[in-house]
């Protein structure tokens, strides 16, 4: 699949000081480049931190790597000191974030750099994180080590978007995923809609569900498909996102299988005050969290929900909705990313639904567009993928 490339600014005060690909410049893309594909190992484990991948490289030979693979464990740096196979004196380290300069769930990365006496450090990016941003770097220099910032940062930034969104705003970095057919149709007229997409393309976003924090899904889809709303991969055992229902009278049948899983995620509904209080309970008896919401034009206030979310440490939302909370996502304003795919065939139908439902916009010019396009390709299905 084709890189998207999000530039993401620095608000840190911090500059780039790289300065292009030649001769050592090269060969510090190319560790940055390995230890960015071990950041992304940790996918769909280390919520809510980023993720972060470290090379140690000594006399032209990696004696070291690591990444951080889990949630409240070592970091990248550590891991990369403890698979070290001799001495790091003297060494260059790649890190693909600014190594952290505070106490949290592990002692701070950049006293260790100094401590095992590593004679350099490439950063790819600046650490967003207001209890860091620069202080790592900061820490480095003050004990005379060398400190390069910028290789990869554009594509770093892009790997941790996530991270970004949440550590700076406390709101999960929400995306869109739809699927349609070249007439932007979701379903027949009949309501039929199994499958618009192919096999290949419903593996990729089982792969986004194990990396993000919940999914989300409006009651019509629950009281339509019934679904899981679980994670199937072959190759890894898939991470079960936070179950997420827009349900604004709180209607949700007991015997949906969203409220009948051996799954080790909660399931969540999102309601108002039209809920009623007997079906409130019911819900909480079977083991579902009600959050109730302000009411926004008859409906679920998906900004309220959002900020509710993220203090639970929710970083990320996949949301797949119909129609109608589609249209709700995209005109509150809680989408930051969009995922749309196009399968290779035509309904027709005036009554057949698509994508976005809602008033709709009356002009042209005022369109909702996406920026940072990438088009890429699963089987005969189109992903157009873009922000907001």
């Amino acid at each position: 699949m084709d890189i998207c490339r999000k530039v993401v600014k620095n608000n840190d005060g911090y500059k780039s000081n790289y300065n292009g690909i030649n001769g050592v410049r090269e060969l510090e893309q190319i560790y940055m480049e390995r230890a960015l594909e071990l950041a992304k190992k940790g996918i769909g484990y280390t919520s809510p931190n980023p993720l972060v991948g470290a090379v140690i490289v000594k006399d032209g030979r990696i004696i070291g790597e690591g990444y951080h693979e889990v949630y409240g464990g070592p970091h990248a740096e550590i891991n990369a000191f403890n698979n070290a196979n001799e001495s790091v004196a003297g060494a260059t380290m790649y890190v693909t974030l600014e190594p952290c300069s505070h106490y949290g769930k592990t002692p701070p990365c950049s006293k260790a750099i100094v401590e095992k006496g590593i004679g350099k450090v490439v950063i790819g990016m600046i650490d967003p994180n207001p209890l860091v941003a620069g202080n790592g770097i900061k820490i480095l220099e003050d004990n005379h080590i060398e400190v390069v910032t910028g290789v990869l940062e554009e594509e770093l930034k892009k790997l941790n978007e996530i991270f970004i969104k949440y550590i700076t705003t406390k709101k999960p970095f929400c995306i869109l995923k739809t699927a349609m057919t070249l007439d932007g149709k979701i379903a027949t007229k009949t309501g039929d809609s199994m499958w618009i997409s192919n096999e290949l393309s419903r593996k990729y976003v089982h792969k986004i569900r194990h990396q993000v924090s919940g999914i989300m899904v409006g009651i019509g889809t629950v009281l339509k498909d019934d679904p899981s709303l679980t994670t199937r991969l072959e190759d890894i055992e898939g991470k079960d996102p936070i179950r997420i229902i827009v349900d604004t009278e709180c209607k949700l049948p007991l015997d949906s299988k969203v409220l009948n899983l051996k799954s080790k995620a909660k399931t969540i509904i999102a309601t108002t005050e039209k809920a009623a209080d007997d079906n409130v309970k019911a819900v909480q008896e079977k083991g579902g969290e009600v959050i109730v919401t302000p009411l926004k034009d008859g409906q679920v206030d998906l900004n309220y929900l959002m900020d509710a979310l993220g203090q639970q440490g929710i970083d990320s939302v996949l949301i797949e909705g119909g129609a109608t909370l589609n249209y709700s996502a995209v005109s509150s304003g809680v989408v930051d990313k969009v995922l749309s795919f196009i399968g290779p065939k035509i309904f027709g139908g005036v009554d057949a639904k698509t994508p976005v439902a809602g008033d709709g916009i009356a002009l042209v010019r005022d369109a909702v567009l996406l920026k940072d396009i990438c088009v890429s390709s699963f089987g005969d299905d189109i992903l157009i993928e873009g922000y907001l």
